[in-house]
């Protein structure tokens, strides 16, 4: 895998933008939408909706995923 952020795009109510994440946490978004049944364009736009506005959406889904791998591994 490539440890240097790839850019992908995401449509977040209607409006196409760019996030640049490492392979491992595009696998890892990708893993947490599909185990919620969601499209990753709904778990990003719910993401950023959350977000503190001073925090970039990138950093926002890192800390997501940081969190949600957190939490599966206290359940475990």
């Amino acid at each position: 895998m490539n440890d240097r952020p790839k850019k992908h795009s995401l449509t977040l109510k209607g409006h196409r933008t760019s996030v640049s994440l490492e392979d491992d946490f595009w696998i890892a978004f990708r893993d947490i939408a599909a185990a919620q049944g969601r499209p990753i364009n709904d778990l990003a736009a719910e993401i950023d909706a959350a977000r503190d506005p001073e925090t970039g959406l990138a950093t926002a889904i890192r800390l997501h995923v940081l969190r949600a791998l957190r939490g599966a591994a206290a359940r475990d």
